[in-house]
C-alpha cells in the first residue's frame, strides 16, 4: 500500500475515517483527468529523491527494518529524526474571551521527592482543576485519610515560618491554597483511591455504614484542607453489587456536599467527579446513566490501551481505531454518550508518559520485554521523549504517535505535540468538556529541576508543554467560575484565617 506523506485533516469525528478515504479517492480521480499521469509519477519520484538525499525529511515505515513487518503501513510515516532538536510545532493564538474548556491535571504527592515537582511547578495558567492524588481508604472502617502527611500538610516551603503560633497547615495543601488565591479560576479536588488503593473500595461501597463513614470523613477533609471538591478514582467495580454500591456512594457524596455548602451558607457547588474507565470490560459494568446525575464531570482514563500485560506492542492512547487495535478514545466516548452522558461532561484523559516495548517491529507485532523507564520499568516521562537515537513515527488515521529506535528495536507509545493538537481540536469539534492529564510532573516546560537526577529516561528533551498544546487547540480554558477560599471550620488556624 502507498504511504501517506501528508497528515490527514485533524478535526475529524468518530466516523470521519471512511469519509476521508472516500474524499481522497475522489480527489485522486479528478487529478488524473486533468494531468498527465506520467508527469505526476516522474515529478513525484524526482522530488522525493531530492528531499530524501538532502536529509530534509525521511519517510520510513517500520517495515523498512531488516525484518519486514506485516502491519499495514498506510497513513504511517516518520515525521522527525531524533537528532534534530528543532521545535516544529506552531503556537496557536487563543481568544481568551471565548467560552473555554476544562483543563484538569493530576498532581501526585510523591512528585515532590525524586521528581522534584513541588506545587510551585504546577502550570496554573494552563489548568482549571487540580486533582490531588491520592487519599487512601480504610476497608474496615470506610474512613478516607491522607496518604502522606509530611508532603500533604507538614513540609515547609520557601516563605513558610517555623515560628507560627497555633495549629497551622503547611505542605502541598497550603502551597496550592496560595495558588488558588492568586488564580481564582483554579480549583482543587482530592482524588480518593487510584490503582493501588482501589481494592479497598470493594467492601466499602456495598456497606451502608462504611459508605457513611467514607462520606463523613471525605467532607471533613474537604473543609480541613481547603478543597473545591472530591474526585473518586475507583478502579473498578467487579460485579453488579459493587456497581450499584458505587451509584449509592456517589449519591450520598453529592447530598453531603450540598448539605455542607448549605450549612456553611456558602452558596457554592462543591464538585464531585470520578476517574472513569475506557476499557469495555470495565465501563460495561458501570450504571452510567444512574451515576451521571450525581457527577459534575467524568475524567476519562483514555490511555493504557496497551502495555506490558499484552502479547503485542500497540498504541496506548490512539484517538481512532487502527488496523492493529480496536480500542480507541473515540470508541469509548461514543459509548458514554450513547449511555446518556452529555458531551460537555466528558473530559478526555491524556498520558504525560509513554509505554515501552522491546524487540518489536512496531504496532501490532510481538515484543519481548520493556525498557528501563524513567521511574518505573516500561514507562517514560513525556518530558524525556523521544529518547535520543529514536525516530518519531505517526499514524495519521488512528491519530497516534510513537518513538522507535531501529537499533534497539524499542517502540515507545506516547502522544506527540501533533497528537495533542489533534485531540484538542477533536474535543472542540465534538463539544466535549475538556482535557485531563496524568500526571503533571511528566510534562515538558516549567522550571528547571536542577536537583533531580539525570540519565537515561530522565534527561529532558526539547518541546512544548503538552498541557498547553492541548489547551490552545481546544480554544483556551474556562476562567469565569471562581474557586472557594473560606474554610471557617477547618482544624487549621491559618486556613480558617485565609492564610493572612
Amino acid at each position: 500500500m502507498p504511504l501517506s506523506y501528508e497528515p490527514l485533516p485533524s478535526n475529524d469525528s468518530v466516523q470521519d475515517i471512511t469519509q476521508l478515504q472516500t474524499t481522497a479517492s475522489q480527489k485522486s480521480n479528478q487529478s488524473r483527468t486533468s494531468r498527465n499521469l506520467l508527469f505526476i509519477i516522474l515529478g513525484f519520484l524526482v522530488t522525493a529523491s531530492v528531499f530524501y538525499k538532502a536529509g530534509q525529511w525521511s519517510v520510513s515505515p517500520l517495515s523498512s527494518t531488516k525484518e519486514a513487518s506485516s502491519v499495514p503501513t498506510e497513513g504511517v510515516h516518520e515525521i522527525e529524526n531524533s537528532t534534530d532538536d528543532k521545535n516544529t510545532s506552531t503556537n496557536t493564538t487563543v481568544d481568551e474571551t471565548m467560552p473555554g474548556k476544562y483543563s484538569v491535571g493530576y498532581f501526585v504527592n510523591w512528585g515532590i521527592y525524586g521528581r522534584k515537582f513541588p506545587p510551585s511547578s504546577i502550570p496554573v495558567q494552563d489548568l482549571t482543576h487540580i486533582l490531588y492524588a491520592f487519599a487512601n481508604i480504610n476497608p474496615s472502617s470506610g474512613e478516607v485519610s491522607l496518604s502522606d502527611l509530611w508532603a500533604d500538610q507538614d513540609i515547609h516551603y520557601p516563605g513558610d515560618s517555623w515560628n507560627d503560633v497555633g495549629s497551622n497547615l503547611y505542605g502541598n495543601f497550603k502551597a496550592i491554597y496560595l495558588l488558588k488565591k492568586a488564580n481564582r479560576h483554579l480549583k482543587l479536588l482530592l482524588s480518593i483511591g487510584g490503582w493501588t488503593y482501589s481494592p479497598s473500595f470493594h467492601p466499602v461501597v456495598v456497606s451502608p455504614p462504611l459508605r457513611a463513614k467514607f462520606v463523613e470523613s471525605a467532607v471533613k477533609l474537604l473543609e480541613d484542607y481547603g478543597l473545591d471538591g472530591l474526585d473518586v478514582d475507583y478502579e473498578y467495580p467487579q460485579n453488579n453489587a459493587q456497581a450499584q454500591g458505587y451509584v449509592d456512594l456517589l449519591r450520598e457524596l453529592r447530598e453531603a456536599l450540598d448539605r455542607h455548602a448549605m450549612d456553611k451558607g456558602a452558596g457554592y457547588r462543591f464538585l464531585l467527579t470520578i476517574a472513569a474507565p475506557c476499557g469495555p470490560d470495565n465501563y460495561q459494568k458501570l450504571h452510567i446513566r444512574e451515576m451521571d446525575q450525581y457527577i459534575d464531570f467524568w475524567n476519562m482514563m483514555a490511555y493504557d490501551f496497551a502495555g506490558s500485560w499484552d502479547q503485542v506492542a500497540n498504541h496506548q492512547a490512539n484517538l481512532h481505531p487502527s488496523p492493529t487495535t480496536a480500542l480507541s478514545v473515540s470508541q469509548c466516548i461514543s459509548y458514554y454518550i450513547s449511555s446518556g452522558v452529555a458531551p460537555p461532561k466528558l473530559i478526555i484523559g491524556m498520558p504525560l508518559y509513554g509505554r515501552s516495548f522491546l524487540q518489536t517491529q512496531g504496532p501490532g507485532t510481538p515484543f519481548n520485554g520493556i525498557g528501563q523507564g524513567s521511574w518505573e520499568a516500561g514507562v517514560y516521562d513525556y518530558r524525556a521523549l523521544p529518547l535520543p537515537g529514536s525516530h518519531l513515527m505517526q499514524d495519521d488515521k488512528a491519530k497516534a504517535s510513537w518513538g522507535y529506535d531501529y537499533e534497539k528495536q524499542e517502540m515507545i507509545s506516547y502522544d506527540s505535540e501533533d497528537v495533542g493538537r489533534w485531540k484538542g481540536e477533536w474535543i472542540k469539534k465534538m463539544g466535549l468538556g475538556g482535557s485531563m492529564f496524568w500526571e503533571l510532573s511528566g510534562d515538558k516546560g516549567g522550571p528547571e529541576r536542577k536537583e533531580m537526577e539525570g540519565g537515561h529516561g530522565k534527561d529532558p528533551r526539547p518541546g512544548r508543554s503538552l498541557v498547553k498544546v492541548v489547551k490552545d487547540a481546544m480554544g483556551g480554558i474556562e476562567k469565569g467560575q471562581q474557586n472557594w477560599l473560606r474554610y471557617e471550620r477547618s482544624r487549621f488556624d491559618n486556613l480558617r484565617n485565609g492564610m493572612q
